[in-house]
């Protein structure tokens, strides 16, 4: 919050001189660049930061702040407010005596402090004004605030809505500067002296010393070309040259325009009200038509009050006792008496009953608050306070076990109240909607992952390619596969260690194994077909073809031998022997069945390959004179076996695989 100051001061800096100048008074100032945040700032950071300022750009400090106080107003006005200050008054007094009830309203209704309040947190008390006319038309400008130094902003902020609304420059001097003592603590008091000058386009100027013919005229066209270029900006500044507080001299050509009547008699500018020669209403009917009003003379005794205020105060029925027994001022923060609140009379002033005051019943209930204005009867010498309850919702309504009844039916708080509710209603349903839509996502998230781990596990079963077909329903055609090399592989004297262990460490001893073979698919990129019980078998080449099929079997079998040297028999408690057989050729891939579909592959070279794994030799990798013919150039070690006689084959020239001359056991096993 204090951030916004500075996020203000940042961009003014940036925008008039460049990032290089604000990146060095940052620096200097040593001030983290993190503005734009809810960080709470400490005043001195940004009086570092002007003190910075002004060295680095050679000005004085009041002259920074001014400008920083003109560039703030054209922030909140790109900040969207700007129609809402421009309705404040109709001139520049009626807009500076309308700040503090501007104020209260955003406080206490947002719990958020705005424009003027320089973007006070909530634990810190608002800077509040005064306003007052003299006889010339000057203005006293009273400036209270908590903070010290920073007054230097007001003149920026008041100029630059001066000339922005109300077309007119002015001058600002301070005439006084003190330090009151304040219910709240010490307050910095600066009394401003504030002139206006009118500033009018040439066109305007010229309008008031033309003769009455071209008056019209002038003014007509004047008025046309506003509208045809801007009409909201034509609205406000045609209505503003009558409602300037220290306009021009007019011309008699001006006055007698303005005595044009209209209707029956009445002036169209000018106006007188009309008062009864007596007050028609009586006493009973005034204090049931407005329930929550008081009156009270200079010694703060009760003189009148409403019956709905009785009702919750009992202690106002008996006329005459001391309104600050019974009541604090929450806003603004002044001393209880007389001279405190004419002081402050165009605020908007906030009552809390007191607790110890109030009946047993309202012990354990919220205190009541007023809010409303104070009006100064002259000829009565007493003030009367014209207020509502400050209730926001249904319940706090019925906190206070009051009800809608006991607010007047003309008092617009029963509508404030009601839309508030609804506004909550709907709030509460977009959090509804809020809170679905993000348990919708973080369900989304979850099928998401569990998507992920179903096509994990389906492109385990078949090849990607394969499974995606099957899941947009479409028939996967049989495929041919002109070369690709095969190995098979199992485990040595596999039958004899059923025989004699507990299926429990069958299943552990295989499941080690298959851990690391699976592993190995993955280094060296092979597809592993299908596991039968001890035998494993991959293919390189399918299902996508590449040219290296056999050189990436041939380092998956020796990575094979090394993995099965560190599972151990649970028989012998030594390590496990396994063959291994390798051949090459081509053959016909697919998918068979649809409950549990498989992809299979087909051909003979399927039925030798696995002839080379069943005639091997523990612990060696046997592989076909096709593979051997693959192999011979490829910086692999390979030894003959000879011819031997293969069942349903005749006789075969075998080699044995020794190990990859280009490659480390590192290396073949994946490892680091």
């Amino acid at each position: 919050q204090y951030g916004f100051i500075n996020t203000c001061l940042k961009s003014l800096v940036v925008e008039k001189y460049g990032e290089e100048v604000w990146e060095k008074l940052r620096l200097q100032a040593g001030v983290q660049d993190t503005f734009l945040t809810f960080e709470v700032y400490k005043d001195e950071i940004t009086m570092q930061l002007v003190d910075k300022a002004c060295k680095v750009l050679g000005v004085p400090a009041d002259m920074v702040l001014r400008e920083f106080g003109e560039y703030f107003f054209e922030f909140c006005k790109r900040s969207g407010y700007y129609h809402m200050l421009r309705t404040l008054g109709g001139n520049l007094y009626e807009f500076i005596e309308n700040l503090d009830a501007l104020h209260s309203y955003l406080s206490l209704s947002y719990q958020a402090s705005f424009l003027f309040c320089f973007v006070f947190p909530q634990e810190m008390n608002a800077p509040s004004f005064r306003v007052e006319k003299n006889e010339d038309g000057s203005m006293h400008l009273h400036y209270y605030s908590d903070r010290r130094g920073l007054y230097h902003i007001v003149p920026g902020i008041i100029g630059a809505a001066a000339l922005d609304f109300f077309n007119i420059e002015i001058s600002m001097e301070i005439v006084n500067q003190a330090e009151e003592e304040e219910r709240t603590g010490k307050k910095e008091h600066i009394v401003f002296l504030v002139t206006q000058n009118p500033v009018l386009p040439y066109k305007e100027r010229k309008k008031y010393s033309s003769s009455p013919p071209d008056l019209a005229d002038s003014e007509k066209q004047s008025e046309t070309q506003l509208n045809n270029e801007d009409p909201e900006k034509a609205k406000y500044t045609i209505r503003d040259r009558e409602n300037l507080v220290c306009p021009v001299k007019k011309s008699h050509w001006k006055t007698i325009r303005g005595i044009i009547t209209l209707g029956r008699g009445k002036l169209l500018r000018g106006f007188d009200p009309v008062y009864p020669k007596s007050l028609w209403i009586d006493t009973k009917t005034f204090c049931n038509g407005l329930p929550f009003h008081m009156v009270f003379d200079k010694e703060l005794r009760v003189k009148q009050a409403g019956v709905s205020i009785q009702k919750i105060v009992p202690g106002l029925q008996t006329m005459g006792i001391c309104l600050d027994q019974y009541f604090s001022i929450v806003h603004p923060e002044v001393p209880f008496t007389i001279s405190s609140i004419q002081k402050f009379i165009n605020s908007q002033f906030v009552f809390q009953t007191r607790r110890e005051m109030m009946p047993e019943s309202w012990k354990q209930r919220p205190m009541l608050e007023l809010r409303g204005q104070m009006i100064w009867m002259e000829s009565l010498q007493c003030m009367l306070y014209l207020c509502s309850p400050l209730l926001r919702t249904l319940h706090e309504l019925e906190e206070r076990q009051m009800h809608i009844a006991d607010i007047a039916p003309h008092d617009v708080t029963r509508d404030l109240i009601l839309l508030n509710q609804q506004r909550l209603a709907e709030m509460e349903l977009s959090n509804q909607l809020e809170r679905k839509k993000e348990e919708l996502r973080i369900l989304s998230k979850h099928l998401e992952e569990e998507k992920k781990k179903t096509e994990a596990l389906l492109y385990a079963m078949l090849p990607q390619h394969v499974a995606n077909q099957l899941k947009e329903g479409k028939r996967v055609e049989a495929g041919e596969f002109k070369e690709c090399t095969i190995l098979f592989s199992d485990v040595v004297t596999f039958t004899n260690i059923c025989a004699q262990c507990e299926p429990i460490q069958i299943v552990l001893m295989l499941n080690t194994m298959y851990l690391q073979f699976d592993r190995l698919t993955t280094v060296h990129d092979v597809y592993k077909v299908e596991t039968i019980g001890d035998a494993y078998m991959v293919v390189g080449g399918v299902p996508v073809p590449v040219s290296t099929h056999a050189e990436r079997v041939a380092n998956f079998a020796l990575g094979m031998v090394i993995a099965a040297k560190g599972v151990e028999n649970p028989v012998s408690g030594n390590p496990i022997q396994i063959r291994v057989g390798i051949h090459t050729g081509p053959v016909l891939a697919g998918v068979v069945g649809e409950k549990m579909p498989r992809y299979c592959l087909f051909g003979d070279t399927v039925n030798i390959a696995s002839r080379m794994e069943s005639h091997g030799v523990p612990s060696k990798i046997h592989l076909s004179s096709s593979t051997y013919q693959c192999l011979k150039y490829k910086n692999f070690e390979m030894t003959e076996r000879g011819e031997i006689e293969v069942k349903g084959k005749g006789k075969m020239h075998t080699y044995f695989l020794v190990r990859n001359k280009a490659a480390t056991e590192n290396e073949i096993m994946g490892r680091p």
